[in-house]
């Protein structure tokens, strides 16, 4: 069976709790995009893992791990990520990276950098850690992939050319600032290459293996649609594509072998960074809601901006994506609010839309509709099932799941393993 997850907001949904859950089930877990731009946080037993590359599944030995060909792996903080695993005792020997995917080179932070402060006012909040460079190199044919690593000549004649004819040109002469030296970089890269050269192998007979043996297999979304290069809020979105079709270019497998996709949503609606963001809250519950939430950023550390549940958003990423079962998390997050407000589309000129429009100059003035549902102002932490739920809660629960027009199965209810409450639906056999 094939699942393919996906974030259905703005990405920070509980993607690594719900990938954790199926994981326990899965024979392969592949990521399939971005890069160490985006993170997942699992909390078990042992305590609390943040992930930025490796799949949140590494936590399950017997579930092969797969950093897909769609993204793009700075070596330097996958190692870092190698070297904690192994601090915490876990040997991640089920860990393989596809010798197609793009590397984040020692250059592309700093351009990232220096693109958003040339920027001034209209940046868009990137995390300054080159994704967004590194995809662009990709596009231009003059990108590394980490099979590269395991070619010294030719990471040695490509480095020459491209950091002396392009890279050092730009940095110099457009920046001020100061050259970098290929042949010290391929003696770095080298030492990369060293180290990753257990994990790196083709990965496409080993999918292909998978599939004609009807594993479980497992399509890990980082970030999520509405900051899809295509379909999102651009230009205020990510450089690659979180939804259910870039999972499949980003690990290759055929859209004839999907079972099943998963859209995760968090019961409220959160963003990072700049952009449109109609059911925006700036008022004093806005900042409850991220203060108990713990709103901030798992790889930058900002504080995110937070509003009520979206369901025009909602319901526009389960039309694109496909999305037939639906997973709420953080319904814990808003225990002790009175009043709760679902935005169930938009005004803007008069007219009515049920969906965010592509026109982003038009989408930041649209006037947010709402439902308004009382609050069930009790703790659910500790509910088993769909019964232990409060009336009030199982009642904004479902009116999401309308909203939507998709049913929802999984509903977590804390930040622990065991804190779900599921609806009896198999996802996994």
């Amino acid at each position: 069976m094939v699942i393919i997850l996906v974030g259905g907001q703005w990405g920070d949904e509980g993607k690594g709790k719900v990938i954790d859950y199926l994981a326990a089930k899965a024979d392969m877990v592949i990521r399939s995009q971005g890069g160490n731009n985006a993170g997942h946080t699992v909390i078990t037993e042992d305590g609390e893992f943040k992930f930025q590359l490796i799949p949140s599944g590494i936590l399950y030995p017997q579930c092969t791990c797969v950093i897909g060909n769609g993204v793009v792996v700075d070596p330097i903080v996958l190692l870092k990520e190698i070297t904690q695993l192994r601090e915490r005792g876990i040997e991640p020997k089920n860990l393989i990276v596809s010798e197609r995917a793009h590397m984040v080179m020692r250059y592309h932070p700093l351009f990232d950098q220096l693109e958003e402060e040339v920027r001034g006012d209209d940046r868009l909040g990137t995390t300054w850690r080159g994704i967004g460079p590194a995809y662009a190199d990709k596009v231009r044919r003059i990108g590394f992939r980490i099979g590269d690593l395991q070619k010294e000549g030719f990471m040695r004649k490509k480095l020459a050319f491209v950091v002396d004819q392009v890279k050092n040109p730009i940095l110099t002469k457009l920046y001020g600032g100061e050259p970098y030296d290929w042949e010290s970089m391929v003696g770095e890269y080298m030492g990369y290459a060293k180290q990753l050269d257990p994990y790196i192998k083709d990965t496409f007979p080993l999918i292909q293996e998978a599939l004609d043996r009807k594993a479980n297999i497992l399509l890990e979304g980082a970030q999520a649609t509405m900051l899809d290069l295509d379909f999102g809020t651009y230009p205020y979105v990510t450089s690659s594509n979180p939804s259910a079709g870039g999972a499949l270019t980003g690990s290759g497998i055929p859209p004839t072998k999907v079972d099943l996709t998963i859209g995760v949503f968090k019961a409220y609606t959160s963003r990072v960074g700049y952009g449109p963001f109609p059911s925006e809250l700036t008022d004093d519950v806005g900042d409850q809601i991220r203060e108990r939430g713990h709103e901030f950023g798992t790889v930058t550390g900002r504080p995110r901006r937070i509003g009520w549940f979206d369901a025009a958003v909602a319901r526009y990423s389960c039309r694109l994506n496909g999305v037939s079962v639906a997973a709420l998390m953080r319904l814990d997050i808003l225990d002790d609010q009175p009043l709760l407000k679902i935005c169930t589309g938009y005004r803007f000129r008069g007219q009515v839309h049920d969906h965010p429009l592509a026109n982003i100059s038009h989408y930041k003035h649209c006037e947010p509709m709402y439902d308004e549902m009382p609050g069930w102002q009790s703790e659910i932490g500790a509910a088993k099932c769909w019964d232990d739920l409060p009336a009030q809660c199982r009642d904004y629960i479902e009116r999401v799941g309308e909203l939507i027009a998709t049913p929802i199965e999984l509903v977590g209810t804390g930040p622990r393993r065991d804190q779900f409450v599921t609806r009896g639906r198999k996802l996994f056999d």
